[in-house]
């Protein structure tokens, strides 16, 4: 059985910006091995492992981002210090401040997004919210000469947070960087080890996506590849249950279960399977929290529109402080979220599938 504490804390702390997400499918292969009959990459990188059903059977999509939002060298200047361009949606008052790591082609580097001091700061200056462009990464280097060839840094090369993942003070609550979506792809391994042994009437297509915060791109051709009957995508939440965000904003709460979305900006999901995904939270005793969102996207929507489309829902865990290099999730909603899907991919079978996709 999975230790999901340890598999969360290895999750959060690998790193894996948008396109560069080698250490953490590393880490999926060698989970998901033991629960599949197949496991290979598309042409982009997403990792598909399948467990299969009888011939011809339908395709039950389970998918989970592996990138995290992360950084990319743009160039050194000359005096040694690392112009960057985002990789994702970051808020630049979130970057300041910040420990990061340059995964070069020779070592780890470790960096600090550098500010000026308050002490020089004119009155206007520090009232204002300093724009992405004039932020960069100090690696100690004596120049550009001695970050490229001392430090191994080029134009291109990835940088991640650097966080390291914890229990916060005893609690349910873990601390940790990337849970958008490492807390999905750690609901991934827990569903697949559920019905391990269970003999199903279809295929169940567990895909780790790549580069979900720079365009869903890895779940475009995933969805493609798997050609989904219904599409499960698993995720971060957006918590509202912090000072400074209203409900309506975002209405999860940690430590109330998973939650569904009814809306975001790139989907609304199906109707019938989210009655589906209701029913069986009901029937199963899981609390089920729901968002409705202005923003956001997530690699559902990839799966909704893929070929002549698929039944498709967002279940996801809350998370406190998305693409920032601290957030906070509820263990418990994590094994919440596992029991949830568990339970809905054990319920289906191929009646239910048709008639989810069926709006006759």
């Amino acid at each position: 059985m999975i230790n999901l504490e340890s598999l969360l804390l290895e999750l959060s702390n690998a790193p894996g910006p948008s396109g560069f997400e080698n250490p953490v499918r590393e880490i999926m292969k060698r989970e998901l091995s033991p629960f599949v009959d197949s496991l290979d990459t598309d042409g982009m990188g997403s990792l598909i492992g399948i467990k299969n059903g009888p011939s011809s059977s339908p395709n039950i999509m389970l998918s989970a981002h592996m990138d995290e939002v992360g950084l990319l060298v743009r160039y050194i200047t000359d005096e040694g210090f690392i112009k960057f361009q985002n990789l994702g949606g970051w808020l630049d008052q979130a970057i300041i401040g910040q420990r990061w790591q340059i995964l070069t082609s020779k070592r780890t580097v470790l960096g600090i997004t550098g500010i000026k001091t308050p002490h020089v700061m004119s009155t206007d200056e520090r009232g204002k919210v300093f724009k992405g462009e004039n932020l960069f990464l100090d690696v100690g280097a004596q120049n550009k000469e001695d970050a490229e060839n001392r430090l191994g840094i080029k134009p291109g090369d990835p940088i991640a947070p650097v966080s390291y993942a914890t229990r916060l003070n005893d609690s349910e609550f873990i601390l940790g960087k990337a849970w958008d979506d490492r807390a999905g792809l750690a609901v991934l391994v827990g569903v697949m080890e559920s019905v391990k042994d269970s003999d199903l009437p279809f295929n169940i297509c567990a895909v780790a996506t790549v580069q979900e915060e720079i365009g869903l791109r890895g779940a475009h051709t995933s969805s493609y590849a798997v050609n989904p009957d219904i599409g499960l995508n698993l995720e971060s939440g957006v918590a509202g249950d912090y000072p400074s965000i209203s409900q309506y904003e975002a209405q999860e709460k940690l430590g109330n279960g998973p939650a569904i979305f009814l809306h975001d900006s790139s989907m609304l999901p199906n109707l019938k399977l989210r009655d589906f995904v209701i029913d069986t939270a009901k029937d199963s005793d899981i609390n089920l929290q729901f968002n409705v969102l202005s923003g956001y996207g997530q690699d559902g929507a990839e799966m909704q529109k893929s070929f002549e489309g698929a039944p498709a829902i967002n279940i996801t865990v809350p998370t406190r402080y998305l693409h920032s290099h601290n957030s906070i999730i509820n263990i418990k909603d994590v094994e919440k979220a596992i029991d949830l899907v568990g339970q809905c991919i054990l319920q289906l079978n191929l009646e239910k599938i048709k008639n989810l996709k069926n709006f006759d």
